[in-house]
């Protein structure tokens, strides 16, 4: 089937379909037969070819058919062998007949489902009529506002306006649009019609105007929600905007907001409708970007110690290129500071005129006056957040111009330093909020016996290692680097207060001596170490102190180190070359932005707690926190331009996108679309990526573009989310250039949805659910510590977490029949399901078959008279999934105060554990294990209970939806509506985290 033409009506369907388009047919046991198929032209039948039946027997008469389904959602498909070898979004159902038969169909493309799709819905709503619908109301509040734009530009009325007015129109319509590529159709058009001269008649500019200007996946959605009209109403868009964009609190006047600002016809605007033209700048515009607006400011407890914050940091703050030859610069640190961080480096060194200076020692790198820096530093260090700021002084000067540092600090930075002593009572340090607008210095300090000066060592002396390894070819290992010592005068030990530099030893020897003020440094290489080796010591001793990960001092050329590989361990404080682009950067900048851009993002809970499980290097699932599942559809591209330094390969882009996903271990994978060939202005991709994700607070999704056929410079952009900003829906994703900027017009357009694995709904950030086996229901294993009291309490949260489990799977397993009987697949929400079995529940005169009382806060369905038997089958699925909901609201309070009673009274062990494992008999090994178990079943009985909790809230979630998507078909039962039933909220708005209060830690 020709497909070169843009779809851009129903219409244009109609008569594909009359061409007809080879379809694969499905049928049970793996068997599938290539057909053609074909609308008859009095649009009465559609048929099919070769086929063994009689012709008349290959058809099926369009008013048969009851529903056209879209994936693979049918018992056909899910029962068929090579299922998964089927694209979801190449395939569909035909369900026809008073038995409600199915004819499952594959097409070789999205594009060619949705045409068919699109045309039937169409030919069911309006049967023989259609086309005299069509050509009744064509596209004419479309037609009419491009003609009126055509008429204000043809002032004389001439009936033609000039091709540099015609294409200056067109792209200021759509300034993603290439001049030469609007000439150039303007130019075939006039070819097509041997058409002399320049000039562009009304119908003309229609045309070309249709053509560029409509985006056919863009189209097709409307369709789908517009009821099969040719724009979206009120109630359409209400019905979008809350079924798939989870967007909450929407009433008719909301969406009339929106209709007024996006719709370009005063026609639309009027009559309060949306056209293919204002749907299109809605989900252009920034109110439909991937990203949550809600983290677009300071979104997180910023209560919390210190330690308990991931904070932006940079490396070498002063170095503009590379670390050994480089220049220094004071804009490397208004670069850093305006990008929101929060740690910046001074390397300090005696200079000339008694002023200090900053650079790399030992190094061919320039130098900048120490004063200068602060000057800049301290007009910039509050401009893009208000929290903290810490210096990180690595200091290598003389006594003396120890002394001018402190004068030009405590001159110029004033009352914003903090040098306020820790208080040795405490055991943490102050929180983000508490330090507002405070400057912290991390450096060296007098032990406080000592008045005068005393020898030290550099905390991280990089230039020298740099230096000394560049001469050698045998490289040591870096703690084996000579060490410096130097003198520190008592007015520059004064102002360093709560991030004190100390040296790292081992973690037993931390846990025991260190305090909470002191900062430890880590080289990547010995970082990478204790990451791989001590995981899980690493993660318990960040949950107090903070840590500091440098580069590696042999990156000469400034690269940076994945930040993920320590952020996973808790480290606070990795420092990042900012003056360097790429992966690393991307990752560092897009996982900041994730609280307001502030430079502070909180550390997964898993992480902060006291006692808790987590080991750095999982390749598994996170005990106590379940997987949740991520579908991604990249379904087309807008204006990529061409890579960098492809200029000699011409216009032509052969694009690719890669999804990929960051995080620990467990979580990183990758997947990457088919390449649209000869196509970088509006490919169009079509494909479906799943992803498990198991430790959600941690990971982030990076979406990278990439030219095929460019030998070298292939990148064309890149856009990096945390996971917790994803917004679900029809999203468009802003692609970033290498060094960061914004490309202008260049997008993805996407969908995103949300799962836990059994396939419900993701109504708040962080509902969890648990691994169900294929065979057999798997319950949360507790361990044994081989310590009988201990053992005895756990052994009683047993029977509570089976109880939780079944109520969650129970409910899920029913949610999950629901939909399949519904014809969607689990990702889909309640409301969309509601939605898609509402026309079956209507008769022939529209009167309803089925209806939902409302009046009691579990919906009931009620038969209206005789139905057909798979009517009955959704009702009685229904009434299942409603006993099951019904079943975990009324039962979950109680399971979760049973084990939250167990978590407290095993709890009060905490402290003595060591003490009662010894009288026990437990020794070395065994006690340290008994003790890893014990902290294994906490953190499995605080999970549990969380999962019963957001399980109840997901409930609550699918009754509203029920409730709504009932009214909003009017399908309830007339006077039965629940007033009282609030909307259902946002679908990633955040459940506050509560203090521990209801677990008793």
């Amino acid at each position: 089937m020709p497909t070169e033409k843009k779809i851009s009506s129903a219409s244009d369907c109609i008569n594909s379909m009359v061409e007809g388009s080879e379809l694969k047919k499905v049928r049970s046991n793996s068997r599938i037969y290539h057909r053609y198929f074909l609308l008859d032209a009095d649009m009465q039948s559609l048929r099919w070819e070769p086929s063994k039946k009689d012709s008349e027997k290959a058809k099926i008469d369009i008013k048969s058919i009851k529903e056209v389904r879209t994936g693979k959602n049918t018992d056909i498909f899910r029962s068929n062998g090579i299922s998964d070898q089927i694209s979801e979004d190449c395939a569909f159902s035909i369900i026809y007949g008073e038995n409600y038969e199915s004819l499952d169909l594959v097409a070789n493309s999205a594009d060619v489902a949705n045409i068919w799709v699109t045309g039937l819905r169409y030919l069911i709503s309006y049967g023989k009529h259609t086309l005299d619908m069509l050509e009744s109301s064509q596209d004419n509040m479309r037609t009419s506002w491009v003609s009126q734009m055509f008429s204000e530009i043809d002032v004389d009325n001439l009936g033609h306006i000039t091709l540099c007015n015609a294409v200056q129109c067109i792209r200021n319509l759509n300034p993603g649009l290439k001049t030469s590529k609007i000439e150039l159709k303007f130019k075939e058009l006039h070819k097509s019609k041997d058409k002399a001269g320049t000039e562009v008649t009304k119908e003309e500019f229609i045309e070309v105007f249709h053509e560029l200007c409509t985006r056919p996946e863009i189209y097709f959605l409307l369709v789908q929600f517009s009821s099969n009209k040719e724009f979206l109403d009120t109630k359409d868009l209400m019905m979008f905007l809350e079924a798939e964009q989870g967007v909450a609190h929407i009433n008719e006047e909301i969406s009339l907001e929106i209709i007024h600002k996006y719709e370009p016809s005063k026609e639309g605007q009027e009559k309060g409708w949306l056209s293919i033209d204002g749907f299109t700048n809605y989900l252009m515009s920034p109110d439909c970007y991937i990203f949550d607006p809600e983290h677009k400011k300071v979104c997180q407890d910023m209560k919390q110690p210190l330690s308990h914050y991931f904070i932006n940091s940079s490396h070498n703050t002063y170095l503009i290129e590379d670390q050994f030859r480089g220049p220094s610069d004071i804009t490397g640190y208004i670069r850093a500071l305006k990008m929101g961080c929060r740690s910046v480096e001074l390397d300090v060194w005696d200079g000339p005129d008694n002023e200090p200076v900053i650079y790399t020692g030992h190094t061919m790198t320039s130098q900048i006056v120490f004063r200068s820096v602060i000057d800049i530093i301290n007009k910039y260090a509050f401009f893009a957040s208000e929290y903290p700021l810490i210096l990180c002084l690595e200091n290598h000067c003389s006594i003396k111009q120890q002394k001018v540092m402190v004068q030009h600090m405590k001159k110029l930075l004033g009352d914003k330093l903090y040098t306020t002593l820790p208080n040795v009572e405490e055991s943490y340090l102050p929180s983000p909020d508490v330090l507002k607008g405070k400057i912290l210095i991390k450096a060296k300090k007098l032990s406080s016996n000592c008045s005068g000066v005393e020898g030290d060592v550099t905390d991280e002396d990089e230039g020298a290692e740099m230096s000394q390894r560049m001469g050698k070819e045998n490289v040591e290992q870096p703690n084996n680097v000579p060490v410096k010592r130097f003198q520190l005068c008592k007015e520059l030990s004064e102002l360093v207060s709560i991030c004190k530099s100390v040296q790292f030893k081992e973690f037993q020897v931390s846990f025991q001596v260190q305090k909470y003020w002191e900062v430890c440094s880590f080289n990547e290489v010995l970082a990478s170490k204790y990451a791989n080796e001590n995981p899980g010591d690493f993660v318990n001793y960040n949950k107090r102190f903070l840590a500091r990960v440098f580069p590696s001092p042999m990156r000469i050329d400034s690269s940076n180190m994945n930040p993920q590989d320590f952020w996973k361990c808790g480290c606070q404080i990795v420092a990042m070359n900012f003056q360097t682009p790429g992966l690393m950067m991307d990752l560092n900048i897009g996982w900041f932005r994730q609280n307001g851009n502030c430079g502070y993002v909180l550390r997964p809970a898993i992480m902060r707690e006291e006692v808790s499980f987590f080991s750095a290097n999982t390749k598994d699932s996170v005990p106590g926190v379940s997987p949740q599942l991520l579908h991604i559809k990249i379904i087309s591209g807008q204006n990529f331009p061409k890579p960098k330094g492809s200029g000699a390969k011409g216009d032509v882009v052969d694009p690719y996108v890669y999804v990929e996903i960051h995080g620990i271990p467990a979580d990183c994978a990758e997947q990457r679309t088919k390449t649209v060939h000869q196509n970088g202005d509006a490919p169009i991709f079509d494909e479906s990526f799943e992803f498990q994700i198991n430790l959600p607070e941690l990971a982030m999704v990076r979406f990278v573009v990439l030219d095929d056929d460019y030998i070298g410079d292939e990148f064309i952009g890149q856009y990096t989310i945390p996971f917790e900003c994803l917004q679900t829906g029809y999203r468009h994703v802003p692609l970033q250039s290498l060094t960061g900027e914004v490309l202008a017009h260049a997008s993805l357009f996407v969908h995103v949805a949300i799962t836990n694995r059994r396939g419900g709904g993701k109504p708040h950030k962080r509902g969890l659910s648990v691994r169900k086996g294929k065979k057999s229901r798997e319950y949360a294993s507790l361990r044994t510590l081989w310590i009988k009291t201990v053992d005895e309490v756990f052994k009683n949260a047993q029977p509570p977490i089976r109880d939780a489990t079944d109520l969650r799977e129970n409910m899920q397993n029913a949610v999950v029949s629901f939909k399949e009987l519904c014809g969607l697949s689990s990702v889909a929400n309640l409301m969309q399901c509601m939605l898609a079995v509402s026309p079956r529940f209507l008769g022939p005169d529209n009167t309803p078959l089925v209806v939902l009382n409302l009046s009691e806060q579990y919906p009931t369905m009620e038969l209206q008279g005789i139905v057909p038997e798979v009517l009955k089958k959704i009702v009685t699925t229904y009434d299942m999934m409603i006993q099951s909901l019904k079943a975990l609201i009324e039962n979950a309070d109680a399971v979760y105060e049973k084990i939250v009673h167990c978590q407290k009274a095993a709890m009060e062990f905490h402290e003595h554990l060591h003490s009662i494992g010894t009288k026990e008999g437990l020794k070395e090994r065994k006690l340290q294990k008994a003790v890893e178990s014990f902290t294994w079943n906490i953190t499995i009985l605080k999970g549990q209970a969380d999962l019963l909790k957001y399980a109840k809230n997901e409930t609550l979630e699918n009754l509203k939806q029920i409730h709504f998507a009932a009214v909003s078909c009017g399908l309830n039962k007339p006077g039965t509506e629940n007033a009282d039933v609030q909307k259902p909220r946002r679908s990633l708005e955040v459940i506050p985290e509560k203090a521990n209060d209801e677990t008793g830690e």
